[in-house]
Protein backbone atom coordinates (compact mmCIF):
# COMPACT_ATOMS: atom_id res chain seq x y z
CA UNK A 1 0.00 0.00 0.00
CA UNK A 2 1.35 3.26 -0.61
CA UNK A 3 2.56 5.30 2.05
CA UNK A 4 0.18 8.22 0.85
CA UNK A 5 -2.86 6.36 1.70
CA UNK A 6 -4.64 5.80 4.92
CA UNK A 7 -6.15 2.50 6.27
CA UNK A 8 -9.09 1.82 4.17
CA UNK A 9 -7.68 3.05 0.94
CA UNK A 10 -8.96 6.50 1.25
CA UNK A 11 -6.71 9.11 -0.85
CA UNK A 12 -4.76 10.83 1.88
CA UNK A 13 -2.76 13.28 -0.93
CA UNK A 14 0.09 15.72 0.99
CA UNK A 15 -0.41 19.25 0.12
CA UNK A 16 2.73 21.11 -0.68
CA UNK A 17 3.70 24.42 -1.73
CA UNK A 18 5.43 24.97 -4.81
CA UNK A 19 8.07 27.35 -4.25
CA UNK A 20 8.87 28.69 -7.69
CA UNK A 21 7.05 32.10 -7.45
CA UNK A 22 8.53 32.72 -3.73
CA UNK A 23 12.26 32.40 -5.44
CA UNK A 24 12.65 36.18 -4.81
CA UNK A 25 12.56 34.95 -0.62
CA UNK A 26 15.57 32.73 0.91
CA UNK A 27 14.72 28.99 0.87
CA UNK A 28 14.82 29.01 5.08
CA UNK A 29 12.17 31.72 5.00
CA UNK A 30 9.93 29.80 2.94
CA UNK A 31 9.97 26.98 4.54
CA UNK A 32 9.24 28.13 8.09
CA UNK A 33 6.63 30.25 5.87
CA UNK A 34 4.88 27.19 4.77
CA UNK A 35 5.61 24.95 7.93
CA UNK A 36 3.76 27.90 10.01
CA UNK A 37 0.36 27.63 7.89
CA UNK A 38 0.63 23.74 7.98
CA UNK A 39 1.70 22.75 4.38
CA UNK A 40 2.59 18.91 4.40
CA UNK A 41 6.08 19.62 2.18
CA UNK A 42 7.47 21.56 -0.65
CA UNK A 43 7.62 21.06 -4.20
CA UNK A 44 10.87 23.11 -4.57
CA UNK A 45 11.91 25.18 -7.60
CA UNK A 46 15.38 25.40 -8.93
CA UNK A 47 16.03 28.81 -9.12
CA UNK A 48 16.29 31.53 -6.34
CA UNK A 49 18.41 30.18 -3.62
CA UNK A 50 15.85 27.31 -3.43
CA UNK A 51 17.82 24.47 -4.90
CA UNK A 52 20.79 24.35 -7.14
CA UNK A 53 20.65 20.61 -8.97
CA UNK A 54 23.96 20.78 -10.20
CA UNK A 55 25.48 21.03 -6.74
CA UNK A 56 22.43 18.94 -5.11
CA UNK A 57 23.76 16.13 -7.62
CA UNK A 58 27.28 15.70 -6.00
CA UNK A 59 27.49 17.52 -2.62
CA UNK A 60 26.73 15.26 0.49
CA UNK A 61 26.61 18.60 2.65
CA UNK A 62 24.34 20.86 0.45
CA UNK A 63 21.70 17.69 0.38
CA UNK A 64 22.40 17.63 4.01
CA UNK A 65 21.16 21.14 4.02
CA UNK A 66 18.30 21.11 2.29
CA UNK A 67 16.87 18.31 4.18
CA UNK A 68 17.55 19.60 7.73
CA UNK A 69 15.83 23.21 6.83
CA UNK A 70 12.61 20.82 5.73
CA UNK A 71 13.06 18.93 9.00
CA UNK A 72 12.87 22.08 10.86
CA UNK A 73 9.65 23.05 9.74
CA UNK A 74 7.99 19.86 9.33
CA UNK A 75 7.90 19.36 6.10
CA UNK A 76 8.87 16.78 3.49
CA UNK A 77 10.24 16.92 0.05
CA UNK A 78 7.61 14.92 -2.63
CA UNK A 79 8.99 17.09 -5.49
CA UNK A 80 11.29 19.30 -7.14
CA UNK A 81 11.02 21.69 -9.99
CA UNK A 82 12.78 22.37 -13.22
CA UNK A 83 10.19 24.82 -15.48
CA UNK A 84 12.64 27.15 -16.31
CA UNK A 85 15.81 25.17 -17.27
CA UNK A 86 13.64 22.37 -19.38
CA UNK A 87 11.90 25.39 -21.46
CA UNK A 88 15.44 25.48 -22.72
CA UNK A 89 15.72 22.25 -24.13
CA UNK A 90 13.65 22.12 -27.23
CA UNK A 91 12.73 25.87 -28.15
CA UNK A 92 13.39 27.54 -30.69
CA UNK A 93 14.26 30.56 -31.01
CA UNK A 94 16.72 31.02 -28.25
CA UNK A 95 16.73 34.43 -27.32
CA UNK A 96 16.51 36.89 -24.54
CA UNK A 97 13.92 35.67 -22.88
CA UNK A 98 15.46 32.63 -22.31
CA UNK A 99 19.02 34.38 -20.84
CA UNK A 100 16.33 36.40 -18.37
CA UNK A 101 15.57 32.92 -16.71
CA UNK A 102 18.53 30.75 -16.92
CA UNK A 103 21.44 30.59 -15.20
CA UNK A 104 24.58 32.02 -16.31
CA UNK A 105 26.17 28.64 -16.62
CA UNK A 106 23.41 27.73 -18.77
CA UNK A 107 23.29 30.96 -20.76
CA UNK A 108 27.00 30.63 -21.45
CA UNK A 109 27.61 32.86 -24.83
CA UNK A 110 23.73 31.79 -25.78
CA UNK A 111 24.46 29.94 -28.93
CA UNK A 112 21.55 28.74 -29.30
CA UNK A 113 22.30 24.76 -29.82
CA UNK A 114 24.86 25.14 -27.00
CA UNK A 115 22.00 26.47 -24.38
CA UNK A 116 19.96 23.60 -25.78
CA UNK A 117 22.64 20.91 -24.61
CA UNK A 118 23.57 22.91 -21.40
CA UNK A 119 20.26 22.38 -20.01
CA UNK A 120 19.63 19.08 -21.13
CA UNK A 121 22.92 18.37 -19.11
CA UNK A 122 20.97 20.19 -15.85
CA UNK A 123 17.94 18.05 -16.60
CA UNK A 124 19.94 15.06 -15.89
CA UNK A 125 21.02 16.40 -13.20
CA UNK A 126 18.20 17.21 -11.66
CA UNK A 127 16.94 13.41 -11.87
CA UNK A 128 20.68 12.93 -9.46
CA UNK A 129 19.64 15.54 -7.14
CA UNK A 130 15.76 14.63 -6.93
CA UNK A 131 16.78 10.99 -5.91
CA UNK A 132 19.64 12.15 -3.69
CA UNK A 133 16.70 14.19 -1.73
CA UNK A 134 14.19 10.98 -1.55
CA UNK A 135 12.23 13.23 -4.31
CA UNK A 136 10.26 10.47 -6.87
CA UNK A 137 9.19 13.01 -9.32
CA UNK A 138 10.48 16.08 -10.93
CA UNK A 139 8.12 18.54 -12.69
CA UNK A 140 8.68 21.03 -15.31
CA UNK A 141 8.65 21.62 -18.78
CA UNK A 142 10.19 20.55 -22.27
CA UNK A 143 10.02 23.54 -24.38
CA UNK A 144 9.26 23.20 -28.05
CA UNK A 145 10.59 24.08 -31.34
CA UNK A 146 7.09 24.24 -33.43
CA UNK A 147 4.73 26.45 -30.48
CA UNK A 148 5.43 29.49 -32.72
CA UNK A 149 3.34 27.46 -35.41
CA UNK A 150 0.85 27.20 -32.94
CA UNK A 151 -1.49 29.71 -35.31
CA UNK A 152 -0.71 27.85 -38.57
CA UNK A 153 -0.02 30.75 -40.75
CA UNK A 154 2.43 30.92 -42.46
CA UNK A 155 1.24 27.21 -43.15
CA UNK A 156 3.26 24.66 -41.47
CA UNK A 157 3.23 21.70 -43.02
CA UNK A 158 2.42 18.20 -41.04
CA UNK A 159 6.23 17.23 -42.09
CA UNK A 160 7.49 20.35 -40.11
CA UNK A 161 5.38 19.52 -37.24
CA UNK A 162 6.36 16.00 -37.19
CA UNK A 163 10.00 17.28 -37.30
CA UNK A 164 8.94 19.26 -33.53
CA UNK A 165 7.70 16.17 -32.70
CA UNK A 166 11.17 14.03 -33.58
CA UNK A 167 13.18 16.59 -32.36
CA UNK A 168 11.70 16.61 -28.41
CA UNK A 169 11.78 12.87 -28.65
CA UNK A 170 15.77 12.94 -29.82
CA UNK A 171 16.58 15.76 -27.00
CA UNK A 172 14.26 13.86 -24.19
CA UNK A 173 14.86 10.52 -24.35
CA UNK A 174 18.58 10.80 -23.50
CA UNK A 175 17.46 12.75 -20.56
CA UNK A 176 14.93 10.08 -19.39
CA UNK A 177 17.26 7.40 -19.57
CA UNK A 178 19.01 8.75 -16.93
CA UNK A 179 16.07 9.68 -14.87
CA UNK A 180 15.06 5.92 -15.42
CA UNK A 181 18.46 5.19 -14.01
CA UNK A 182 17.77 7.05 -10.82
CA UNK A 183 14.31 5.82 -10.17
CA UNK A 184 13.00 9.36 -10.90
CA UNK A 185 9.88 10.49 -12.93
CA UNK A 186 9.70 13.06 -14.69
CA UNK A 187 6.14 15.04 -14.84
CA UNK A 188 5.64 17.29 -17.81
CA UNK A 189 3.31 20.32 -17.46
CA UNK A 190 0.50 20.67 -20.00
CA UNK A 191 0.92 24.24 -20.59
CA UNK A 192 1.24 26.37 -24.21
CA UNK A 193 4.28 26.61 -24.84
CA UNK A 194 5.78 23.25 -24.63
CA UNK A 195 5.26 20.58 -26.89
CA UNK A 196 1.98 19.60 -25.15
CA UNK A 197 -0.35 22.32 -24.34
CA UNK A 198 -3.89 20.70 -24.69
CA UNK A 199 -5.60 17.24 -25.09
CA UNK A 200 -4.38 16.20 -28.55
CA UNK A 201 -1.01 17.71 -28.76
CA UNK A 202 -0.38 15.54 -24.74
CA UNK A 203 -1.54 12.20 -26.71
CA UNK A 204 1.14 13.14 -29.65
CA UNK A 205 3.71 13.16 -26.98
CA UNK A 206 3.24 10.53 -24.94
CA UNK A 207 2.73 8.33 -28.18
CA UNK A 208 6.12 9.69 -29.85
CA UNK A 209 7.91 8.83 -26.50
CA UNK A 210 6.79 5.37 -26.53
CA UNK A 211 4.74 5.59 -23.37
CA UNK A 212 7.87 5.85 -21.26
CA UNK A 213 7.11 4.31 -17.82
CA UNK A 214 8.63 7.52 -16.58
CA UNK A 215 7.61 9.84 -18.56
CA UNK A 216 4.36 11.30 -16.96
CA UNK A 217 2.56 14.94 -16.40
CA UNK A 218 2.32 17.30 -14.20
CA UNK A 219 -1.86 18.15 -14.08
CA UNK A 220 -2.38 21.77 -14.12
CA UNK A 221 -6.26 22.69 -15.03
CA UNK A 222 -5.71 26.21 -15.26
CA UNK A 223 -4.29 26.14 -18.12
CA UNK A 224 -6.92 24.21 -19.59
CA UNK A 225 -10.00 26.53 -18.78
CA UNK A 226 -9.11 29.40 -20.78
CA UNK A 227 -8.73 27.21 -23.57
CA UNK A 228 -12.09 25.71 -22.95
CA UNK A 229 -10.46 22.37 -22.46
CA UNK A 230 -12.40 20.07 -20.07
CA UNK A 231 -10.13 18.90 -16.98
CA UNK A 232 -11.97 16.57 -15.62
CA UNK A 233 -12.25 14.39 -18.67
CA UNK A 234 -8.50 15.26 -19.41
CA UNK A 235 -7.82 13.61 -15.53
CA UNK A 236 -10.00 10.08 -16.44
CA UNK A 237 -8.26 9.60 -19.88
CA UNK A 238 -4.81 10.65 -19.25
CA UNK A 239 -5.30 8.63 -15.37
CA UNK A 240 -2.13 5.66 -16.00
CA UNK A 241 0.29 9.67 -16.60
CA UNK A 242 -0.82 11.76 -13.65
CA UNK A 243 2.40 12.01 -11.87
CA UNK A 244 1.80 14.93 -9.96
CA UNK A 245 -0.88 17.67 -9.65
CA UNK A 246 -0.72 21.46 -9.43
CA UNK A 247 -3.45 23.56 -7.53
CA UNK A 248 -3.41 26.48 -9.82
CA UNK A 249 -6.66 28.60 -11.17
CA UNK A 250 -7.39 30.54 -13.70
CA UNK A 251 -10.41 33.13 -14.48
CA UNK A 252 -12.14 33.80 -18.22
CA UNK A 253 -12.71 37.63 -18.64
CA UNK A 254 -14.05 37.07 -22.15
CA UNK A 255 -16.51 39.89 -22.67
CA UNK A 256 -16.13 40.76 -26.21
CA UNK A 257 -13.20 42.98 -26.27
CA UNK A 258 -10.73 40.53 -24.22
CA UNK A 259 -8.75 38.25 -26.21
CA UNK A 260 -8.40 34.31 -25.54
CA UNK A 261 -4.66 34.61 -26.36
CA UNK A 262 -4.20 37.76 -23.75
CA UNK A 263 -3.04 41.30 -26.14
CA UNK A 264 0.53 41.12 -25.23
CA UNK A 265 -0.98 42.06 -21.55
CA UNK A 266 0.50 42.04 -18.63
CA UNK A 267 -0.92 40.34 -15.69
CA UNK A 268 -3.59 41.49 -13.87
CA UNK A 269 -4.91 43.86 -16.84
CA UNK A 270 -8.36 43.97 -16.93
CA UNK A 271 -8.27 44.29 -20.68
CA UNK A 272 -6.95 40.41 -20.76
CA UNK A 273 -9.51 37.45 -21.51
CA UNK A 274 -8.27 35.32 -19.07
CA UNK A 275 -5.52 35.52 -15.61
CA UNK A 276 -4.11 34.00 -13.28
CA UNK A 277 -5.88 33.94 -9.57
CA UNK A 278 -5.65 32.49 -5.98
CA UNK A 279 -7.37 28.98 -5.93
CA UNK A 280 -10.96 29.03 -5.18
CA UNK A 281 -11.97 32.63 -6.72
CA UNK A 282 -11.79 31.40 -10.70
CA UNK A 283 -13.33 28.78 -13.22
CA UNK A 284 -11.84 25.47 -12.04
CA UNK A 285 -14.48 23.18 -11.09
CA UNK A 286 -12.65 21.68 -8.34
CA UNK A 287 -14.46 19.58 -6.50
CA UNK A 288 -15.20 17.58 -9.84
CA UNK A 289 -11.49 17.46 -10.39
CA UNK A 290 -10.96 16.01 -6.67
CA UNK A 291 -13.72 13.55 -7.20
CA UNK A 292 -11.76 12.27 -10.22
CA UNK A 293 -8.54 12.04 -8.23
CA UNK A 294 -10.17 10.39 -6.09
CA UNK A 295 -11.92 7.93 -9.03
CA UNK A 296 -8.79 7.16 -10.77
CA UNK A 297 -6.53 6.68 -7.32
CA UNK A 298 -4.47 10.01 -7.51
CA UNK A 299 -2.74 10.02 -4.27
CA UNK A 300 0.36 11.95 -5.03
CA UNK A 301 0.90 15.69 -3.94
CA UNK A 302 -1.22 18.35 -4.53
CA UNK A 303 0.97 21.45 -4.77
CA UNK A 304 -0.73 24.81 -4.55
CA UNK A 305 1.05 27.05 -7.37
CA UNK A 306 -0.15 30.58 -5.95
CA UNK A 307 -0.38 32.97 -8.80
CA UNK A 308 -2.08 36.04 -8.62
CA UNK A 309 -1.82 39.86 -9.53
CA UNK A 310 -4.44 40.73 -7.44
CA UNK A 311 -3.64 38.79 -4.15
CA UNK A 312 -0.97 39.31 -1.69
CA UNK A 313 0.67 35.56 -2.08
CA UNK A 314 0.65 35.55 1.98
CA UNK A 315 -3.00 36.09 2.20
CA UNK A 316 -3.38 33.62 -1.16
CA UNK A 317 -1.32 30.32 -0.55
CA UNK A 318 -2.96 29.92 3.08
CA UNK A 319 -6.23 30.42 1.69
CA UNK A 320 -5.48 27.99 -1.09
CA UNK A 321 -4.49 25.30 1.45
CA UNK A 322 -7.77 25.65 3.47
CA UNK A 323 -9.66 25.07 -0.19
CA UNK A 324 -7.60 22.03 -0.87
CA UNK A 325 -8.06 20.92 2.91
CA UNK A 326 -11.53 20.91 2.29
CA UNK A 327 -11.30 19.05 -0.53
CA UNK A 328 -9.50 16.15 0.69
CA UNK A 329 -13.15 15.63 2.72
CA UNK A 330 -14.48 14.09 -0.77
CA UNK A 331 -13.54 11.16 -0.20
CA UNK A 332 -15.43 7.72 -0.92
CA UNK A 333 -17.13 6.33 2.11
CA UNK A 334 -16.43 2.83 4.21
CA UNK A 335 -19.49 1.40 3.16
CA UNK A 336 -21.55 2.08 -0.13
CA UNK A 337 -24.29 4.63 0.43
CA UNK A 338 -27.22 1.88 -0.45
CA UNK A 339 -25.58 -0.93 1.25
CA UNK A 340 -28.26 -0.38 3.55
CA UNK A 341 -30.73 -1.56 1.05
CA UNK A 342 -29.23 -4.94 0.68
CA UNK A 343 -29.87 -5.78 4.24
CA UNK A 344 -30.98 -9.25 4.95
CA UNK A 345 -34.76 -9.30 4.47
CA UNK A 346 -36.22 -10.45 8.25
CA UNK A 347 -34.02 -7.39 9.47
CA UNK A 348 -37.06 -5.49 7.41
CA UNK A 349 -39.48 -3.82 9.37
Amino acid sequence: MSEARQAGSRPLRPVTLFTGQWADLPFEEVARLAGSWGFDGLEIACWGDHLDPVRAAQDDDYVRNRLEILERNNLSVHAIANHLTGQAVCDDPIDERHQAILSPDVWGDGDAEGVRQRAAGVLKDTARAAARLGARTVTGFSGSSIWKCVAMFPPAPESMIARGYEDFAARWNPIMDVFDAEGVRFALEVHPSEIAYDYWTTRRTLEVMSDRPGFGLNFDPSHFIWQDLDPVMFLQDFAPHIFHVHVKESVRQLNGRNGRLGSHLPWGDPRRGWDFVTAGHGDVPWEPVFRMLNSIGYDGPTSIEWEDAGMDRLVGAPRALRLVRDLAGIAPPAAAFDAAFSAPANNAR
